[in-house]
């Protein structure tokens, strides 16, 4: 848990319990410091993974944390922004879902030494959700040129429809392993 890339994901799992009590702050200052503690969790997500890589240091605790970090962070705030009426039930379920079947689906394709790797699709799948719940959290306390809760209404309908791609291919991939 020394290595840098471990510490960053570990601190992606310790903002949750900040983050919530902070969106409930009165006034832009819950929008604003909710969103940017999750900005801080979104670019650890990178980062932890790119230094792992490059240094050499990846380690069966960083593999096994990062994803069940990045799935918590996602489903944290997608809950609060919901729980606030500021984001969509349905594209927010979607997003859920997928997270959910994935996550299932590595892990059994795991237990048949079967590596599904992270398509490109994905990729631009988790861009457009990190960006929509950052600016969902941003809301109204961002500023008023920015239009944060279309933009990020925008971004999260995106990602909803990207994450039923991206999670069918998943699936079309994991069926294949699964035929008696």
């Amino acid at each position: 848990m020394r290595q840098l890339p471990n510490l960053l994901t570990g601190s992606r799992i310790a903002v949750i319990p900040l983050m919530v009590p902070v969106f409930y702050l009165p006034g832009d200052w819950g929008h604003w410091l909710s969103a940017g503690l999750f900005a801080y969790a979104s670019i650890t997500d990178f980062f932890d993974g790119y230094l792992a890589r490059a240094w050499g240091v990846q380690s069966k605790l960083g593999r096994f944390l990062d994803p069940i970090a990045d799935k918590l962070l996602v489903a944290a705030a997608i809950l609060l922004l919901v729980h606030a009426d500021r984001a969509h039930l349905i594209p927010s379920l979607a997003i859920l879902a997928r997270e959910i079947l994935v996550s299932g689906l590595r892990e059994y394709l795991a237990e048949l030494r079967v590596s599904v790797p992270v398509s490109q699709l994905a990729k631009v799948k988790t861009g457009f959700q990190m960006s929509a719940i950052f600016l969902l959290l941003l809301g109204a306390g961002g500023p008023s040129w920015l239009y944060a809760d279309i933009l990020g209404q925008i971004a999260l309908w995106l990602a909803a429809g990207l994450t039923l791609v991206t999670g069918y291919a998943y699936l079309r991939t994991g069926l294949r392993y699964m035929d008696d």
